[in-house]
């Protein structure tokens, strides 16, 4: 079976070259296709931080194994990374952390273990990257969460929870404050969670969770979040158990699957051969397995792991009594442990499955798309606008340009009422939203949406605006602070 590799920028390519002597050492049935992406790819010209054939290797391939990559700073260009993990749809980020004795903790230290795997939507909030100036001082971020896709990465996380017999299943959110986007994703969870019984699901809003995987970490199993909750508490959770150095990275799609070390390049020891190679080795491990070389895994992880016990580290962990070793010293350590047992967690030696590789050529773009169960309807739109007036003149002047199918219900700014009810306390900015809703309820079109547009527009400069939608008459948008 053949592979995409990317050695990745910094400390790449040295602990790729380690993790893949490894591979080799343990006859590991792969080839390996080198691909062109990272910092010096951005640097020839590629925006996208790939060259054309790396790209088309990686979608024959499939998967593509690749270490860590610097997006350049301050030229505009978004993260490689990123951009590979959107531009393939691999929707479901698996990072497993766990207790790894050999490397201290506070948890390991009292006693605690760790075992807990995060799930992190990968295409959709924040990470959309949509952001606009809507005046000077105002900037905009468009947070994006679908139902399709929401669906895709909880039913992954069940179906992963289901196959590791795992205890219990959590949605972390902030569904109390985003109750239109966190409501959906949650929504979605428990949505899926019916179709799993046996599986104990509940939910915890973020910042609790927070608090609770720092106090209790062993209290939980499988996490499930939106993108940017995701990725800030996978991070969290990788200081659990000794930093970012031991956490592996399974980006999960349909047809294209991404292994890598998240952490950074760390261009300051690059080219030394001092740096620590597990994130990538566990993230290697973990693509074994996907790729059903379940024997080869088990033996390069159980190796792994007495290497660790055995005291073995380089210079960033470990007992520094001891001296430490450096990258292929490390790697060498491991493959002479081959066939050794580690004392905590050994991992059973299943026969290898190597799944068949499906080539999929493709010819149009999925679209992913929910049946409409009840009727949409506009009754209203936001209409956000530039002025450094007050609230009752801004008030004043919407009023007239309501005509004989709007109402003004309320003034906003920064997301709390400051019309008709407000507090001369509120600082405000000069973005204000506007909301205009239809007279008794009466539906509206886009025609009249776009009238009021043109006649607001004579006061006003309209940074952008929103339809007020409701299905089946249930409301699809959230009230200000205060309203």
């Amino acid at each position: 079976m053949k592979i995409a590799v990317a050695k990745g920028d910094g400390i790449g390519p040295e602990i790729m070259e380690a993790v893949l002597k490894i591979f080799s050492a343990s006859q590991v049935p792969l080839e390996y296709e080198v691909v062109e992406m990272g910092k010096w790819v951005f640097d020839k010209g590629f925006s996208n931080g790939m060259t054309p054939e790396a790209q088309h290797s990686i979608e024959s391939l499939g998967i593509l194994f690749k270490g860590p990559m610097e997006t350049p700073k301050g030229k505009g260009v978004k993260s490689v990374n990123v951009t590979a993990r959107k531009t393939w749809n691999t929707y479901a980020n698996n990072r497993v952390f766990q207790t790894l004795h050999g490397v201290d903790t506070v948890f390991s230290k009292a006693g605690i273990p760790i075992d807990i795997t995060v799930v992190r939507e990968n295409i959709e909030d924040t990470y959309g990257g949509i952001e606009h100036m809507l005046t000077h001082d105002v900037a905009l971020s468009r947070r994006f969460i679908t139902r399709p896709g929401s669906l895709q990465v909880i039913k992954y996380a069940f179906e992963m929870a289901r196959k590791k017999n795992a205890r219990r299943i959590t949605c972390g959110h902030k569904a109390n404050i985003m109750k239109i986007t966190d409501g959906l994703f949650l929504e979605c969870f428990y949505e899926v969670a019916k179709e799993y019984p046996e599986l104990k699901s509940d939910d915890v809003i973020v910042d609790d969770l927070c608090m609770k995987l720092v106090t209790r970490p062993d209290n939980f199993d499988v996490v499930v979040l939106t993108n940017l909750q995701g990725d800030i508490v996978s991070d969290l959770c990788a200081g659990l158990v000794g930093g970012l150095g031991f956490a592996p990275s399974a980006n999960i799609g349909d047809h294209i699957c991404i292994f890598e070390a998240v952490h950074g390049t760390a261009p300051d020891i690059a080219g030394k051969n001092i740096a620590n190679p597990t994130a990538l080795l566990l993230s290697g491990i973990s693509m074994l397995r996907h790729l059903g070389f379940m024997e080869n895994a088990a033996i390069i992880e159980n190796a792994l792991l007495y290497t660790l016990e055995s005291g073995i580290h380089t210079g960033d962990f470990g007992d520094k009594s001891k001296a430490s070793v450096n990258t292929t010293q490390f790697a060498e350590a491991i493959i002479a442990n081959f066939g050794k047992q580690p004392s905590m967690n050994p991992k059973p030696v299943l026969p290898n499955m190597p799944a068949t590789p499906t080539v999929f050529k493709l010819e149009k773009n999925s679209m992913m798309v929910s049946q409409e169960m009840e009727a949409e309807t506009i009754i209203g739109v936001d209409m956000f606008i530039e002025s450094a007036e007050q609230p009752t003149e801004i008030a004043r002047k919407c009023q007239r340009h309501a005509g004989v199918k709007f109402n003004l219900i309320n003034v906003s700014n920064r997301g709390t009422q400051v019309w008709p009810t407000g507090s001369v306390f509120t600082n405000l900015v000069n973005q204000y939203n506007v909301r205009f809703e239809s007279l008794d309820g009466t539906p509206l079109n886009q025609q009249d949406i776009i009238g009021l547009y043109v006649s607001l527009s004579g006061n006003f400069k309209i940074c952008s605006l929103e339809l007020l939608n409701t299905w089946g008459g249930k409301k699809a948008y959230s009230l200000a602070q205060g309203q």
